[in-house]
């Protein structure tokens, strides 16, 4: 099944970090031929115990401070996109409480994939996620392209990704990932690589490892297959592997290996406790990789 992308946000604070991700968003929109959504949101709780002990004139013009940054921040963005989109341009801001914000917004507006940089101006930068991005994450309904602070820069117009990686380990939320990490591959004309952990690391005997051992294994020659099934379908090129050790580690080391431009995964569901977690796997590569990371969530159940 074809993903469609028709319409793409991409939030900004106009932070270095913001940017990152603004720019792979302009490209996506530019590839695909996608409407671009750029939203900027005013963070009601940074500013609003400064506004409060002023009168209303003196309030009204420190709230439109907060209004041109916020401009300013669109801006630098619809500058160089009206130069490469042949789709629409909306913008708009926001006050309120950043992810929040956004979220409603991708609801309101029928978004279908989200691309922004991890690290922005709000919130707690020093964390390697960032608070604004795992927020969306646990609550969002479509895919979120994550792009952190060591990702390459990008021309506009020149963003490739050849070799898409795509991990499996057969839990429904893999399953997710898989028709859009298909298309995205499509799109670019990429190899997909597709991985499985054969992780044994949590089995305390040499017994017990050796009994499950051939188990999982067996497991992840299925999952791969799957995959490649797929892919070979979609008239994708597929490489599949199998390794050993924590599942994290192993993507992030393969990644790095084989000079992946985007990791594609799945978070866990959106219904119940499932849609406030993101998945221990998921939420380890988004700590640490160096590369776009597209998070796709499940469909309701």
């Amino acid at each position: 099944m074809n993903q469609s992308i028709e319409s793409i946000l991409v939030p900004t604070d106009g932070s270095e970090g913001a940017q990152k991700g603004t720019r792979r968003g302009i490209d996506l929109a530019e590839k695909v031929g996608a409407d671009l959504h750029v939203l900027s949101v005013v963070d009601s709780r940074e500013i609003e115990p400064s506004l409060s002990s002023l009168d209303d004139a003196d309030r009204t013009n420190r709230e439109g401070v907060y209004e041109k940054r916020a401009e300013r921040a669109i801006d630098s963005v619809t500058n160089p996109a009206r130069s490469q989109l042949s789709g629409r341009i909306t913008t708009a801001i926001e006050w309120g409480i950043p992810f929040q914000e956004i979220a409603d917004y991708v609801e309101r507006r029928g978004i279908d994939l989200v691309v922004m940089g991890t690290h922005g101006r709000t919130g707690l930068e020093r964390y390697l996620i960032g608070s604004v991005t795992e927020k969306l994450l646990r609550t969002v309904d479509v895919p979120v392209v994550a792009v952190p602070p060591d990702a390459d820069e990008i021309e506009l117009g020149e963003g490739e990704y050849g070799d898409i990686l795509l991990p499996t380990d057969s839990s429904e939320p893999a399953e997710a990932a898989i028709d859009w990490g298909i298309s995205l591959a499509k799109v670019y004309d990429a190899t997909v690589h597709t991985v499985y952990s054969v992780d044994t690391s949590r089995f305390v005997s040499v017994e017990e490892t050796g009994e499950i051992y051939d188990s999982l294994e067996k497991a992840g020659e299925s999952a791969l297959e799957r995959v490649r099934k797929r892919a070979t379908a979609a008239d994708i090129s597929v490489a599949g592997s199998l390794g050993t050790g924590p599942a994290a580690q192993m993507i992030l080391t393969y990644s790095d290996e084989h000079d992946i431009d985007m990791i594609v995964m799945g978070t866990h569901g959106r219904s119940g406790i499932n849609r406030y977690l993101i998945g221990s796997v998921t939420e380890s590569v988004l700590r640490s990789a160096d590369v776009p990371v597209c998070c796709v969530p499940m469909e309701d159940q």
